[in-house]
Order: C-alpha cells, then structure tokens, then sequence
C-alpha cells in the first residue's frame, strides 16, 4: 500500500559546507548590494474599484488581479516572474550553489521500508536523475520491489506538473484505485488498475476530490468524493466498475457549506465512513463494506462544537471526540449501536489526543503534551504503554500499519538533528528495532545543537520555540537567523529535520521555529487563543519569539527573515505591519494576506468554511476586527525589510490574486521595499511539482534571504 509519508521521506535529507562567519548588526535595515537591482519593478496599473463594508467603503486599484481572463492580468505576473529572475541569476549564492547543495545532502537513489499488507509486501522507491517516486510490491521484503504498480514518472511525461492523490488497493489486492491531478488546481482524474496486468480499466472519473477514496469489500464498487464549484467536497458517489461515470449513485450530499466531506473505511476494513467535519462539528455514517447498497447509518447526529471520528475495533466501535472534553477523550459503543457510547479512556486537559488507530489488541493514541507528539497504546484492559523516542525536541507519528491484527506498531521519529528514523515497536515484548534511517551523506551532525526555549508573550504567556545551530556559530548577538511559523487551524508543526536548512547553518544561520497560538502544540486552549476574535495573538507570539532571540543574544538586532507559507504567509505579511523593525527580511510563500475581501466573498474556493476559523467580515464584530490584522489593508508607509513573495496561479486554496495585490500594493508605496515576487504559472498551493522543482523552488527561498542577510564577503 503506498504511503504517501514514506514517499516524501525517501526525498529529502544532508553536507556540510563550513563557514561559520560572523555577521554584523545594521539599523534601520539596509538591504545588502546583492538584495537590490538597477532593473525597473513592475508596476501594476490602478483601476478604480470600491469595496462596501461593515466599515466603511474601502477603494482597491488593484482588485482586477483577480481576473485571470484578462490580458493585462497574466501580463503584469509575467513581468514580475522576469523581473525576480533576473535578480536571482545573478549574485551569490546562485541558485544553482544552493540547489547542488541540497540535493549533495540526499541519497537519490533509495526505498522506502517494505510494508506487509494482505500477503503483498509494498514499497515506494526513488531513482537518480527521475522526479517522482515508483510504487511496487513483492511477496517477500526481500523483492518488494518486483512488481511495478504505478511509476509516477511514466504517468508525468508530458505534462509541467503532475500529483498523485488517492491510492487505494481493495481488500483482495486486484485493483488500486489512482488519482492524478495535472495542473496544481486539486481536480482530480480517477482511474482504476488492474494491479495482475497493470493496465488501467476503461472506467474514467473526472473531478473528484482528493477527500478519500473507498472499495466495498468484493471490489465491484468504488466510492468517492465531488467537489462543488466553490472546491468543497460535498457528495459522495458510488461508482460501479466497469461503468460509466454518468451511472453513478450518489450515497451523500451535505447541503451545509460549512462542512466537508470524507470517505474511508475503518481499519479492519470492515465498515466505510463517510465523515462531514466543519472547523468545529462533525458527524459520521458508516455502511457494511459487504453489503455497499445499503443506505449509510448515522453513527450521531451533529452538534455545535461537537466533534468526533470513528474507527471499528472489531467487538465495538471505537470513538475520538471533544464531547465535554476540550482536549478529547476516546469512548466505545456496540457495532449494532453506534450512537451509544461509554467512556474508555478519559479527558487529561493538555494531552490532546489527536488521532486513534484501532489494532485487534489495542489502540494507538496520537498526542500532543507540553508542545511534544508522542504515541501511547491502551489495551481493553486499559494498560497503557507509552512508545520510547529520543529524548530532544522531536516528531513522531505512526507509519503505514495496514495488518489490524498486527502485534507490532511502525512509527517513524526525527528531529532537527535526527534524520527520519522508521522503527517497529512489538507491543508483546516492549522492545523496539530501528528499520530505517535515512542517510545523510557528507553530514556530521555533531557539528550542530538543537534545543528549546520560551519566549515571552506580550500578554505573559510562554510560547516555544526549537533552534537549530552549528556550535561553532558566535552566540554574541550578530548571527542572522531564519524564524518560521505557521500557528493555524490547529496544526502542530514538530521540529523535523530538513536537508534544505543546512544551507543556511553551514553559512553562520540559526533556524528558530516558532509554535505561536493558533497551532495545537500545547493543547486545543492554545488553538482557540489563536483563531477568532484571539487570532493577533498569532502575530504577537512570533514577535515575542523574535524578541526573545535577540534578548538572548542568539541572534543580531533586525537580523531575523521571518517566513512562512499559507496561513504562515498571513502571519508573516501581520507581523510586518505589527512590527517591521523586528525583522530583515521576509518569505511569504503562496501567502494569504487578502483576508477581509476574500473571506467576504462566499463565492469563492474554502471561504464558507473558513469563517469558523476567521470569522465573517461581513459583520460585526469580525468585521473590525480582522481589518485590523489583514496584510494587506495595513500596507503603509513603514520601514519594510526586503520580501519574497510567491505564488501558484492554479491554486485553489489562496488565490494568486492575493499576494499579486499586495505586492502591488507595497510597490506604490512612497518608499517601497524591496520584494521580489514569483508566481508558478502552471501550479497550485504546493508550488511545482517533483521533488528536483521541489528542491530549486526551495533554493530560491534560502538564497533570497542569504543574499539580503548575510554581507557580501
């Protein structure tokens, strides 16, 4: 069964090029000969265009980026595409300097661990000189990789960019339904394989989503998810193989534009679930995967701020909710009664369970404590084991464990200094074996030290942060460093180790990533005193946290390039306005900074269901409240670092137009910074595709801040 953790594990990894420099203090910022050109920026033309809001008509020249049909559109980004390129080919590091080095740091060639699944051993593995992985299985370990099932880079040729999203094997391992999408835009094809001949069947399913994908038990039916016109998947379909697309039955719609819709089945492959999740309330419908005509059962029905998932552990159903437990608690109820349920393992406020994974003899838990993932396994009986990983600020998380009967339990560990590390804990016995660790070649890692601090919020709070530095790099407040963060949707985002970043210690950098309020590190609390009517906090705890490195002398006054991507561009284009004189530099990747227009357009991709998460300007109080944090309605006259600004014109999820105007808007400043903006013009969210356009696209970012940064030698 692939696996898409350990895909994007065989890719990445790590040589050292020593430099250690010291680097010196400058205030205000000054961006460094190598940060500026002598070419002309791009300037976007004014049209007039007024907004009408809760507070107060608002005029925006340049709206009419969001219409990609028009001419001037695509011209005006392909002008600020040759105008980045032409800074980026000159100077140094080059492009090509930084890319050659992360890509000396990887081994090219490689596998993944084999994984046992139905008397099938599968496998994903990675060749010199191809850009995406090749999918295969064997009947033993040993030859895995003996049968070819799906090699990526034969289904790529022709085409800029390619993803694979859904695979699925069904039960008796003949078929593996396959999703690809072509152009960034998250539409997917659906195909269906015959896995004896590897052939592709005539069945052809147009747009689904990447929502899941489900076989019942005999494999003649496949369900799957429809997007609707604003990308929210809404309907479930069953499709019959060896039909038509136009044949098939919908099983699900949700007419609610608040809430998703998922499909899967439980672990045992017993049961499919069809789950419908809003930012804060969800209900699931389990069907018999052998009897896949029947109607869908609700398990229980909706309610406001309720959520909870299910999975089958063969006597009874084994449930994860919220319901009066804020950082969750797992309950039981009988097959022929789901919606009955009895307490098993109780609420412990801040260890929030994040996810279950039902085996035959216990249940593995997920959980984040004290801004640290861990993974402990409860038997009926309710003793609990708590799954051994290094002591350091860490990542773990559970890999491919397909065999529900199994008595052992893969994981995988890694830190910023430990490569991802694939182990097996045999929970008869409590010993664990290490299966895999990715190499690193060229890399002493006892060259570096990673560690924890607190920093301070402005409101007392402590928030923490990992460093990542060589030792022999000056503690004597002159080192740039990068600081990254994210701090939405309650997503964690753990200290995992990164080929990439070696570039930037190696030259005398400190990587700092921030764990503001608004992720889920410590608990569901610091997620909801970051969202909302609480979501500055965001903002001001990366602040805080570059404060705290400057007052430890970690790094160098305004020698901080903060960077973020998505929600983390939000919080990157809030923390410039909040505070440009805490930082030097800045990456917005695919950033979202247009928040009040956007989240004020129900037409648009994701804004209905994004409301929880942001709230609705079109009324008070978000109103007033999200223009006072929105990017790019504070754009004035300050004292801007140099920025980076990137951007998909296919993506679904920020629209290009976003960090298009806001770019715009900077340039028309009386004083303008210094950005410099790239956007894909054949990707989407996930910038290009492949893991060597991965790995340049990457070198961009790394060059641009070491460019504006560190002083030329």
């Amino acid at each position: 069964m692939i696996d898409a953790k350990t895909v994007a594990r065989a890719q990445v990894l790590v040589d050292p090029h020593v430099h250690g420099r010291k680097t010196t203090v400058g205030l205000p910022v000054v961006p460094y000969p190598d940060a500026v050109t002598d070419a002309v920026p791009p300037v976007a033309p004014r049209r007039q265009h007024v907004w009408h809001r809760p507070t107060g008509d608002v005029d925006d020249p340049w709206a009419w980026l969001q219409n990609r049909d028009d001419p001037a559109t695509i011209a005006y980004l392909d002008e600020e595409n040759a105008f980045a390129d032409e800074w980026f080919a000159r100077g140094t590091p080059s492009i090509d300097d930084v890319f050659g080095e992360i890509k000396s740091r990887i081994v090219e060639t490689d596998m993944s661990v084999p994984v046992l699944h139905g008397g099938w051993w599968y496998v994903s593995q990675t060749r010199e000189g191809l850009a995406y992985p090749i999918h295969c299985r064997g009947r033993s370990a040993e030859g895995a990789a003996e049968q070819v099932l799906l090699d990526e880079n034969i289904e790529a040729a022709g085409n800029d960019f390619f993803s694979v999203g859904a695979f699925e094997i069904d039960r008796s391992h003949r078929y593996a339904a396959w999703s690809h999408d072509v152009d960034g835009s998250e539409q997917y094809e659906m195909r269906i394989r015959d896995l004896s001949s590897g052939i592709d069947l005539d069945d052809r399913i147009d747009n689904t989503s990447h929502a899941g994908v489900a076989f019942s038990g005999d494999a003649t039916e496949l369900f799957y998810v429809l997007n609707d016109e604003a990308m929210r998947p809404y309907r479930v379909m069953r499709h019959r193989i060896g039909t038509a697309q136009s044949d098939d039955v919908e099983v699900f719609s949700e007419p609610d534009e608040r809430f998703y819709v998922g499909v899967g089945t439980t672990r045992s492959g017993r049961f499919i679930i069809i789950e419908s999740g809003s930012r804060s309330s969800s209900e699931c419908r389990i069907i018999d995967a052998d009897r896949p005509l029947e109607p869908a059962r609700l398990v229980r029905a909706r309610a406001d701020d309720v959520e909870y998932s299910i999975d089958d552990w063969g006597h009874a159903f084994v449930i994860l909710t919220n319901l009066d437990a804020e950082d969750f608690r797992v309950m039981t109820a009988p097959i022929e009664r789901p919606s009955e349920w009895t307490e098993f393992i109780a609420h412990e406020p801040g260890r929030r369970i994040t996810d279950i994974d039902a085996f035959r003899d216990f249940i593995a838990l997920s959980e984040w404590r004290d801004a640290q993932p861990c993974v402990r396994l409860v038997r009926p009986d309710g003793s609990v084991t708590v799954i051994p990983v290094i002591d350091e600020p860490h990542d773990v998380e559970l890999e491919s464990n397909p065999e529900w009967a199994a008595s052992s339990v893969r994981f995988a560990y890694q830190s910023m200094l430990t490569p991802p590390t694939v182990a097996e804990f045999d929970a008869t016995n409590g010993r664990t074996r290490i299966l895999k660790r990715v190499e690193t070649p060229n890399l002493d890692l006892s060259q570096y030290v990673s560690f924890r601090e607190w920093a301070v919020a402005d409101d007392g709070t402590r928030v923490p942060l990992d460093v990542v530095v060589r030792r022999d790099t000056p503690v004597d407040g002159t080192a740039p460093a990068v600081l990254y963060g994210y701090g939405s949707y309650e997503y964690s985002i753990p200290p995992r180790f990164s080929v990439s970043r070696f570039s930037m210690l190696d030259r005398g950098w400190l990587w700092a990533l921030a764990h503001p309020r608004g992720g889920g590190e410590l608990g569901r609390r610091w997620y909801l005193e970051g969202r909302l009517l609480n979501k500055r906090n965001t903002f001001t705890d990366t602040i805080a946290c570059a404060r705290h490195l400057e007052e430890r002398r970690l790094v160098g006054r305004r020698r901080i390039a903060v960077y973020g991507g998505s929600a983390g561009g939000l919080l990157v284009g809030a923390c410039l306005n909040i505070s440009p004189q805490s930082f030097g530099a800045a990456v917005a990747a695919v950033p979202f900074v247009d928040v009040v227009s956007t989240m004020s357009d129900p037409t648009l991709p994701l804004t209905v269901t994004e409301w929880e998460e942001w709230g609705d300007p079109r009324v008070e109080p978000w109103a007033t409240y999200m223009l006072s944090y929105s990017p790019y309605d504070n754009v004035e006259e300050r004292d801007y670092p140099p920025i980076y600004v990137t951007a998909g014109l296919n993506d679904p999820r920020v629209g290009y137009h976003e960090p298009a105007k806001w770019v715009a808007k900077l340039r028309a400043l009386r004083k303008p910074p210094v950005v410099y903006f790239r956007c894909e013009m054949g990707a989407g969210h996930g910038g290009p595709s492949g893991r060597y356009e991965h790995w340049r696209d990457e070198a961009h970012n790394l060059v641009f801040m070491l460019r504006t940064l560190t002083p030329p030698q």
